[in-house]
């Protein structure tokens, strides 16, 4: 009797679900819904699946934050992609570095129409100049200097913007970090 009640609680444990996943769990939700015909649930959880996704998406951007210099603090801002919804969509990481006597703002926003826009002006040395801006290079991408703010758009498709300190304060952190895989976050 005590084998065959361990056997069982074993098969029960041997046939619980490995760890949910919740993009999936929204999906299956979907279409369970969908194949019940009850069409606004199945758009509700595709809608949770498509929040979820963006979720990752930002998780994945703020991967790319680098760590603070010696001596500073980095605060990464977990509420910043709540915006996104009302700018068009997209992904976004945001932190705020904090030192002895400066402080500024690097945020990563991507997959955004308000990116592809820019795109267009800070993607040439040329139109950067006509907007009165310097061009600044930092690991092979062309950033738009300007008082206090740094701008870069990066694979056409994510937006680099540090501001709020000198250039000078900037550049060490944003010369951490990897553009060539940012190019491609998020797969």
């Amino acid at each position: 009797m005590k084998n065959t009640l361990a056997a069982l609680i074993m098969t029960g444990f041997l046939t619980l679900p490995a760890s949910a996943d919740p993009f999936i769990d929204a999906l299956e939700t979907a279409i369970e819904a969908y194949e019940d015909g009850d069409l606004q649930y199945a758009e509700d959880e595709l809608v949770a699946a498509q929040r979820i996704l963006g979720e990752m998406k930002a998780a994945g951007l703020a991967a790319f934050l680098p760590e603070p210099p010696e001596g500073w603090t980095r605060v990464i801002d977990s509420e910043a992609g709540q915006m996104m919804g009302f700018l068009g969509g997209g992904s976004i990481a945001s932190a705020r570095y904090t030192g002895p006597e400066q402080r500024f703002e690097l945020s990563l926003m991507a997959d955004n129409p308000m990116v592809a826009q820019l795109g267009m002006m800070l993607g040439s040395a040329t139109m950067i100049a006509q907007m009165g801006g310097e061009v600044e290079r930092i690991n092979r991408v062309r950033f738009l200097r300007e008082d206090q703010s740094l701008k870069a758009i990066v694979g056409n498709r994510v937006l680099v913007q540090a501001e709020g300190a000198d250039a000078e304060v900037m550049i060490p952190v944003l010369e951490q970090i990897d553009f060539r895989a940012m190019e491609n976050f998020g797969g």
